[in-house]
């Protein structure tokens, strides 16, 4: 039976060759998160977080989450350093900023519903970070809300409050009681 990643992460510490079991089982749902919000530099990203990985984890406590929140959350974490870096790469950009510079409206561009787009991405925009995050990571990275409360650093009944509160913001803004459906359970 193979090892779950939790246990492959714990045991890259003194076996780094177990690390290389879990990139491959990783790799694409974290491109995926990458590549949904900085196409043009997913497959660098996602480089940069293997390697922030490898380096860290000995970080990993299997008693704080599993490996799978764990790794989405250095993902988030290099995906935060890459937009701070591009915001300080603008002109006239400002340090303050670096929610501003996330490119939401190129999700519209990957959306099936392309009439609700335009609603949708003003919608995602106007939520606070932690509810966008932690919608995006349960809806579009498949991670339970207890993994994504892991990811974005809130505790699960938090997330699950934030989750519920961005759900109906999102089917008020939709007009449907039943927009999208996200996690197992219509929104």
């Amino acid at each position: 039976m193979d090892a779950d990643d939790g246990e492959l992460l714990t045991r890259s510490v003194k076996e780094p060759a177990a690390f290389e079991a879990l990139v491959v089982r990783q790799s694409a749902s974290l491109h995926g998160y990458l590549a949904r919000r900085a196409p043009n530099a997913a497959d660098d990203l996602l480089a940069e977080v293997w390697l922030q990985a490898f380096a860290a984890r000995g970080g990993f406590d299997a008693d704080r989450g599993t490996a799978r929140a764990w790794l989405f959350g250095v993902a988030r974490n290099v995906l935060a350093a890459h937009w701070r870096r591009v915001a300080q790469d603008r002109p006239g950009a400002h340090q303050h900023e670096p929610e501003s510079s996330d490119p939401w409206h190129a999700v519209d561009r990957r959306l099936d519903a392309a009439a609700l787009a335009p609603r949708l991405r003003d919608t995602l925009a106007g939520l606070p970070a932690v509810e966008r995050d932690l919608l995006l990571l349960v809806a579009w990275e498949q991670l339970t809300p207890t993994e994504a409360a892991d990811v974005v650093g809130v505790p699960a009944g938090t997330a699950r409050s934030r989750l519920h509160r961005a759900r109906g913001r999102l089917r008020t803004a939709l007009g449907s009681p039943h927009p999208l459906h996200l996690s197992g359970e219509m929104a």
